[in-house]
């Protein structure tokens, strides 16, 4: 099937490069990492009341900024309305330092924190666990599960207050990112699950792939590359130069090469926008893809289809079958 994407490039890397890539790992004194805290976290909060059907959480509306990404209304504790940046690529839900004390989150403490790792290799130590009681989504009484991971980091931006990744967000339920309405809605995959043939002819369902030591949606792109579906990020398809090289993309010395962007591990990225790329998504030919070169990355920086890549498209993610489906 085919999808041309065609909508012109406007603001490649936000202000922050919301490709909130996280790498995220414990540097505890046990040496735990963030899958362990995940369990952990998961089991903590197996007192809480069983999410069903009839009380999933009512979709929410979003909106793109330019410089911050797809923004939300979040309401922590009770306390806010914060605004978050919704990205499917950052591995934890992330606080603000100043939202975590207006709201009064519980804190972990001691040993040396959580690293927090950008696209540029850089790392940095200061993330520390959060456990919050109420996490609201659009409205205070739309409360979500939350049952994945938070942490509380530095390094972001005074505008941004944090950011919701959905896939720990709505843990255990699933949840759709329709990106031409800006809806994120709930579904619940063990009613509703996912199938493979449950697509029209334009789209695709594809399997979940992971990284070790987060649930991040991956996935495979044909040449057997993977790729990270990123809404935090502002990029096409954005690829190394050795992830152009083994997909087959010409990356030549077109485009304005984009000012250094820092990440939150106070490392920069530049990128370069090239000639747009072809690539499959199961059966979705996406034709006429915008590409961006990343320069000065970390060569394992992973691949990325962002929302200059995504916009068309109403992604829904089932994280109990493991299994996406992508259609416009």
């Amino acid at each position: 099937m085919r999808s041309g994407l065609t909508r012109p490039a406007s603001v490649l890397i936000s202000t922050l490069l919301l490709a909130l890539f996280f790498n995220v790992w414990a540097a505890s004194a046990n040496g735990g990492t963030a899958h362990t805290l995940f369990h952990a976290a998961t089991q903590r909060s197996g007192a809480r009341k069983t999410t069903t059907a009839a009380t999933l959480p009512a979709p929410a509306r979003l909106r793109e900024s330019e410089s911050r990404g797809l923004l939300a209304e979040v309401w922590v504790n009770g306390a806010g309305p914060f605004v978050f940046a919704v990205d499917t690529g950052a591995g934890a839900n992330i606080l603000s330092e100043r939202v975590a004390g207006a709201a009064r989150v519980r804190v972990e403490t001691g040993g040396s924190g959580i690293r927090i790792g950008g696209l540029s290799g850089a790392s940095v130590a200061g993330g520390r666990r959060a456990f919050i009681e109420r996490l609201s989504l659009g409205s205070p009484e739309n409360v979500l599960p939350a049952r994945g991971l938070t942490i509380v980091a530095p390094g972001l931006p005074s505008d941004l207050d944090g950011v919701l990744d959905p896939t720990e967000a709505f843990s255990p339920l699933g949840y759709t990112i329709d990106l031409p309405r800006n809806l994120v809605a709930a579904f619940d995959p063990r009613t509703q699950p996912v199938r493979r043939g449950d697509v029209s002819s334009e789209g695709a369902v594809v399997e979940w792939l992971r990284d070790s030591g987060s649930r991040r949606p991956f996935v495979l792109l044909d040449g057997g590359r993977r790729a990270l579906l990123d809404t935090g990020s502002a990029f096409g398809l954005a690829v190394t130069p050795d992830a152009a090289r083994s997909l087959g993309i010409i990356a030549g010395t077109e485009g304005r090469l984009r000012e250094d962007t820092r990440d939150l591990a106070g490392g920069y990225v530049a990128s370069r926008r090239i000639r747009p790329a072809n690539v499959r998504l199961g059966a979705l030919a996406l034709r006429g893809v915008p590409t961006d070169l990343l320069v000065r990355a970390d060569r394992g920086a992973p691949v990325l289809l962002g929302r200059d890549a995504l916009r068309p498209f109403r992604l829904t993610f089932d994280p109990l079958n493991r299994l996406i489906r992508i259609e416009p």
